[in-house]
């Protein structure tokens, strides 16, 4: 028997989260977690738990300054190596939210793999900003080809990561922090003490800290004190800033 071709799918974005605005003048595009090797279709309830709730405040946030936030629909679950099917699909989608808004900046939001697909896809010519929220990296090898982070160069990036993750590594994210930072002087990383790869115990401060940051980077809004701080702290205090508990309670958005 031949071997069986992969199915040929497309990617889709999910109807805007929210009232869509009359105007879009910026537009958030949430990418949800997946896996490093599968041909399946994404699972809808991974992406319910973190992205649909971010999504909701995200664009609450923006509703006066004429945001619009989508879900990003994968083609298949995997990365799939160098055919890294999450990147491309978060690339078509900035693409088709040009082509339905025009000209307007673009963030993009991912979990777990989504944040290596929105790393990856950060060279987009709209994207403005990525955050990445304990992004799935692959291990690095001197001898071996790193996960780039040139496309960052113009590009403001938040990096998130749980210290007791044990689904992805908090130390890569680190290590790609550092050399983004090298490229690129917007390039900020929080460490989320004691949470792991959900970061249920401080959700509400990493979701705060995502708005805070997408707003600013994308509508130019003012940033919490530990936001500019950290984007103008040198390497290494600028990538383990902590985020401090109760973090975003004092902010109005």
């Amino acid at each position: 028997m031949g071997q069986q071709a992969t199915p040929v799918r497309t990617a889709r974005l999910g109807r805007a989260v929210g009232p869509e605005p009359t105007t879009v003048s910026g537009a958030v595009l949430l990418l949800p977690g997946g896996e490093e090797v599968s041909a399946r279709r994404p699972s809808l309830v991974r992406a319910s738990s973190f992205v649909r709730p971010l999504g909701r405040r995200l664009a609450r946030a923006g509703r006066e300054e004429g945001l619009a936030v989508h879900t990003v629909q994968y083609r298949y679950r995997g990365w799939n190596g160098s055919e890294a099917h999450l990147a491309g699909d978060a690339e078509w989608a900035a693409d088709e939210v040009v082509r339905r808004y025009g000209d307007v900046p673009v963030c993009l939001v991912g979990l777990d793999m989504g944040g290596r697909a929105a790393l990856r896809a950060g060279g987009h010519e709209a994207v403005n900003s990525v955050v990445a929220v304990a992004p799935w990296l692959p291990e690095e090898d001197v001898a071996g080809p790193v996960e780039p982070v040139r496309q960052l160069v113009g590009r403001r990036v938040l990096i998130m990561h749980g210290t007791n993750d044990e689904r992805t590594d908090p130390e890569l994210s680190f290590r790609l922090a550092t050399r983004a930072k090298k490229a690129n002087r917007d390039v900020c990383r929080f460490e989320v003490h004691s949470d792991g790869h959900g970061l249920h115990q401080h959700r509400d401060e990493v979701m705060s800290l995502a708005v805070d940051f997408a707003m600013g980077a994308l509508f130019g809004c003012p940033v919490s004190r530990p936001l500019e701080d950290a984007l103008a702290a040198p390497p290494p205090i600028g990538l383990r800033m902590p985020l401090a508990a109760g973090f975003g309670r004092s902010l109005r958005r």
